[in-house]
């Protein structure tokens, strides 16, 4: 069974927001790391699973439709490895760097037990298939979704809006423009790996 899948994420809030505010403090101190505002800081912590949150995540099984986890994200984090229990292959795009480390530390966070323990060895393809990764050979090259949608002529999913823009998406309610997004995501990833390999 193969899972293809991609998440969207939030900066960090709630109560973990004093702990940011102390790590920001901490690196402005810090003379050798480039400074930037606090709110710049705050806004990417959604790239990492330490602070931020799983907005949502879609996914599709083998040639299914796409679906779409969202709400609280405990539930979202139980449902998908509830989902995800019997797949033998996790394919995304640039999945080994971000959303399988973040999916793993959020459930650890809420104590969500993952139904997989997945190996992250690198220089190979299975049980974790980064189309990323295997476009580039494991090179030091980084080609986005979009730009590897353009260069196969599948239509991009950033014809809806672009990555960093989820958050602004996010604070204006527009959820459900973010839901089609990574649904899209995943839609051109499975096109994509279906290219790679020839299918």
């Amino acid at each position: 069974m193969k899972i293809y899948l991609d998440i969207e994420t939030l900066p960090a809030d709630g109560k973990v927001l004093d702990l940011v505010k102390t790590t920001y403090e901490d690196l402005t101190r810090d003379k050798n790391i480039k400074k930037q505002t606090f709110e710049e800081y705050h806004r990417n912590t959604s790239f990492n699973g330490d602070f931020g949150k799983i907005y949502c995540i879609a996914y599709a099984i083998n040639d299914d439709n796409v679906e779409v986890l969202s709400g609280d994200e405990k539930d979202i984090l139980t449902k998908f490895w509830q989902i995800a229990q019997p797949a033998n292959i996790f394919i995304g795009h640039n999945i080994m760097e971000f959303d399988l480390p973040f999916i793993y530390k959020r459930s650890i966070i809420h104590n969500v037990k993952p139904t997989q323990n997945l190996f992250f060895a690198r220089y190979r393809n299975d049980p974790i298939y980064d189309t990323m990764r295997e476009w580039n050979k494991w090179s030091s090259n980084l080609t986005s979704l979009d730009r590897l949608a353009k260069i196969f002529g599948i239509t991009s999913s950033k014809e809806i809006m672009k990555g960093s823009e989820v958050y602004d998406y996010y604070l204006k309610n527009k959820h459900e423009l973010v839901y089609k997004y990574c649904q899209k995501d995943v839609e051109v990833t499975r096109d994509v790996y279906k290219k790679l390999n020839f299918l």
